[in-house]
């Protein structure tokens, strides 16, 4: 259970790890990494708290900095400062990167990160001032026992500060950061992982409802056979969008990673210009890839009729898997409006040369491009959507601050606008990468066809998705996007045949998969009469509660 439904000890090497490598200093590192990687110790990463989400600055938790002792006191000071959601942290976990408010010599200097111990390593029981445990039931992950953390006057040495980029030094000196965005490097990492790990389900649950549509029959018989579900054009609409999206994410987190490891280089030779892009292109590249996948997951689970309804089939614990991404590490409106204050900062700046990611924009409403059936005509279009968005959104700013709101103000009754911006601008980035990443790739001629087709699938179910904003800013008319439908629907007839050939290609075992529905082997009903049989209620053909409850009821005469 706890492999189909997430696991505890992912959250040492995906956070706490991580955390250490990018803010702890090299003897830090010695002090930590080794045995975190050993699994002598096991670490969570525990920032949101009971009151406080994505709010990071406004964290209650407290580390006072004693320089009697050379010591930091942690203290939890209110109910809404527990620490909540920690993976791990109920009962796996026996240490935390803890996020709290650092204040020394009587100042507050911000949320910074500290390595502190929670429980005993050899009876792992919960040390002295520390109450931990685990937060109960969710829609999905309940195999990651997520817990909840207060800290009563925990003391922890000076040195347990993650002091790489700031640091406290032995009288109470705060030493600051030359920038404070590093210290949020390792959220860009999870990130990262996040776009990774959105293609990952995703591509877990095309697999079954590819597999299954092959299998299942229904209606529509030729020569007397009923047809397989995947011939349905309906079906196919449904399916094969994702399974484009798959390869879609695939690529742009492969992009995003090598962008990653460059700037990272980068930092360490005291270049920080291009963090702000790469920080704006993961949030925006994570709601994206989080709220799709998980979309997507439902759709593939609606797609198999009532045998998706069940467990057997995985998809309803992939989907409480993938619907949670959408709020952790960074709840999605709230990343698209972070991109969105990044758009409008160098929107507003006009220095848009240097950066890659929007050096289109000084020209995208000047150039003129007629409709064609093209992936590089789609790309046009998003962008000049994009751009007629990012216009109308830094206008609205100046118009409603212009009538006298404040800034603040003026930035919440603009922000549906800046979102749809932000949405658009990372739509069509990713398009653009699918595109220039198959354009790239040196394969067989069969293979380059069919990511041809899949290239070309997501970019005009992309284009139709967002076919309002191409209506109103792209020059595009009703017939416009009668080509567009038509194109998307001969695509789906060539991809039917390649369909499960391309799931296949992921090359995930059952084992992973833990789908009746989508075995190898195609066996779907004799592995759901399996899957039934192993119900604890089938122990016995009669139940004691027939003797105790049902019985009495039916001979009460009500």
């Amino acid at each position: 259970m706890t492999l189909r439904n997430s696991n505890p000890i992912l959250v040492n090497h995906g956070m706490f790890i991580p955390t250490i490598v990018g803010q702890g200093t090299p003897d830090q590192q010695a002090k930590w990494l080794a045995r975190a990687s050993n699994f002598q110790i096991i670490g969570t990463y525990a920032q949101t708290e009971l009151g406080h989400g994505t709010n990071v600055r406004g964290l209650e938790t407290t580390a006072t900095y004693d320089p009697s002792t050379e010591e930091f006191v942690l203290n939890t000071p209110t109910l809404s400062a527990y620490k909540w959601w920690p993976a791990g942290l109920g009962h796996t976990v026996n240490h935390a990167i803890l996020v709290a408010q650092l204040e020394a010599n009587g100042k507050r200097y911000g949320v910074h990160t500290f390595v502190v111990q929670l429980r005993d390593e050899e009876t792992h029981m919960p040390l002295p001032g520390v109450t931990i445990g685990e937060i109960g039931p969710k829609l999905g992950m309940n195999g990651t026992n997520q817990g909840f953390l207060a800290l009563a006057k925990v003391r922890i040495p000076r040195a347990n500060m993650l002091m790489r980029h700031s640091q406290v030094l032995p009288d109470g000196t705060y030493v600051s950061s030359p920038n404070r965005a590093l210290t949020y490097n390792a959220m860009l990492f999870v990130r990262l992982l996040i776009i990774y790990q959105s293609a990952w389900y995703l591509k877990r649950a095309v697999t079954i409802v590819t597999r299954y549509s092959a299998v299942r029959r229904q209606g529509g018989a030729k020569r007397g056979v009923e047809l397989q579900i995947m011939d349905y054009r309906t079906q196919q609409q449904k399916i094969f969008p994702y399974i484009a999206t798959c390869f879609a994410f695939q690529y742009v987190g492969d992009w995003l990673w090598n962008v990653y490891n460059e700037v990272n280089a980068e930092l360490d030779t005291g270049k920080l210009e291009n963090l702000p892009e790469l920080h704006s292109l993961s949030c925006v590249f994570k709601a994206i890839t989080s709220a799709d996948a998980a979309a997507g997951i439902e759709i593939c689970r609606l797609a198999c009729g009532g045998h998706g309804y069940m467990q057997a089939s995985n998809l309803p614990i992939l989907y409480g898997l993938a619907t949670a991404m959408v709020t952790y590490e960074g709840e999605n409106t709230v990343l698209l409006l972070q991109t969105a204050r990044y758009l409008i900062k160098v929107w507003q700046s006009g220095n848009l040369s240097r950066i890659p990611s929007v050096n289109y924009l000084n020209t995208a409403l000047q150039t003129k491009r007629p409709f064609e059936r093209s992936v590089e005509w789609i790309i046009f279009a998003l962008r000049r959507a994009f751009t007629s968005l990012i216009t109308r959104a830094d206008q609205g700013l100046r118009d409603r601050m212009a009538s006298g709101q404040t800034k603040e103000d003026a930035w919440n009754n603009t922000s549906i606008d800046l979102v749809e911006a932000a949405d658009h601008y990372g739509r069509s980035f990713i398009v653009e990468a699918f595109h220039e990443r198959v354009g790239k790739l040196s394969v067989s001629a069969a293979l380059k066809s069919v990511l041809n087709q899949l290239d070309e699938l997501y970019a005009v179910s992309t284009a139709l998705k967002l076919k309002g904003s191409l209506l109103r800013f792209a020059d595009i008319s009703e017939r416009h996007l009668i080509t567009l439908q038509a194109w998307l629907e001969d695509l789906l007839a060539v991809i039917r045949p390649n369909a499960v050939g391309i799931v296949d290609s992921f090359d995930i075992r059952d084992e992973i998969l833990a789908s009746a529905l989508g075995s190898y082997d195609g066996n779907v009903y004799e592995r759901l009469y399996t899957e039934a049989r192993k119900s604890m209620l089938n122990s016995e053909p009669v139940n004691e509660s027939f003797h105790l409850y049902l019985k009495p009821f039916m001979r009460s005469n009500l």
